[in-house]
């Protein structure tokens, strides 16, 4: 379902209503939404990953899931972003730039809610360790700095069990610029903040855009018990404390596959 665009002069975001919000949320919320799904009584768990872009996160949790396949774990990955049911919509309107703070926020919502309903609840329910590269805090985060009410947002998201454990992956702004350089010659429109007019060069409006979004990352990371993550240091230093800290915090051998019998 693609929300039609406020009319040009409203671009910044505005609380919907209810009815706007009902066709996301019906089914899906439950007492208690704001508690880990270990607090919810799932047999599964839940490990998510956030960070700046650039930040080396999506690095972290692939080796993580490789390492715990080899640990013999159910393991199950899921990103940002990835639902087929809005993915071409937002790729369509990320190419031609036509998407204002109030449809970014409603299509990535409707995105993380068909993910969460499909895929997330149900192996989580079946005990499975689910990974996801960013939850409901990237939202937090990135919709509040393009101009959406707090509230506002966390109410469109507010059907969701937290993460069991979140890692924060915090970078330096020149680090995270310079990663995400290293494997494209240019940064994308939005990845900028370029669609916020704060600035006419690319790098420049990106450190200001990624800036706000940090200090709103830093500014949650208590209330949701982040785990923060120095990612200005080696690839290898960083998955030794993940997996630390995971073994440390998790019953890996409670996810681990059953074994097939031999014949």
């Amino acid at each position: 379902m693609i929300v039609p665009d406020p009319p040009p002069a409203a671009r910044r975001c505005k609380p919907a209503p209810e009815k706007t919000l009902s066709w996301m949320t019906k089914g899906l919320a439950w007492p208690g939404a704001m508690k880990t799904f270990a607090q919810l009584g799932f047999p599964g768990r839940l490990i998510a990953v956030e960070g700046l872009d650039g930040s080396g996160k999506s690095t972290q949790i692939y080796l993580l899931k490789r390492w715990l396949e080899a640990e013999g774990s159910k393991v199950y990955f899921s990103e940002w972003n990835s639902s087929e049911l809005v993915k071409s919509a937002t790729s369509k309107g990320k190419k031609q730039e036509l998407l204002t703070p109030t449809t970014f926020s409603l299509i990535h919502a409707t995105d993380f809610a068909d993910r969460y309903e499909r895929h997330l609840v149900p192996l989580l329910r079946a005990g499975y360790l689910v990974l996801c590269d960013r939850y409901v805090f990237t939202a937090y985060a990135r919709d509040i700095v393009r101009g959406c009410p707090p509230q506002w947002v966390r109410d469109i998201y507010s059907f969701a069990a937290l993460p069991d454990l979140t890692f924060f992956f915090q970078a330096d702004l020149e680090v995270s610029l310079n990663r995400i350089l290293d494997g494209r010659p240019q940064l994308k429109y939005f990845e900028a903040g370029m669609d916020l007019h704060l600035s006419t060069d690319p790098y420049e409006s990106f450190r200001i855009f990624q800036g706000r979004i940090l200090e709103q990352y830093l500014a949650m990371s208590s209330e949701f018990n982040f785990l923060l993550m120095d990612a200005n240091t080696s690839i290898e230093a960083q998955q030794n404390i993940v997996r630390s800290l995971v073994a440390g915090k998790l019953d890996l051998a409670a996810f681990a596959r059953k074994k097939t019998p031999s014949a």
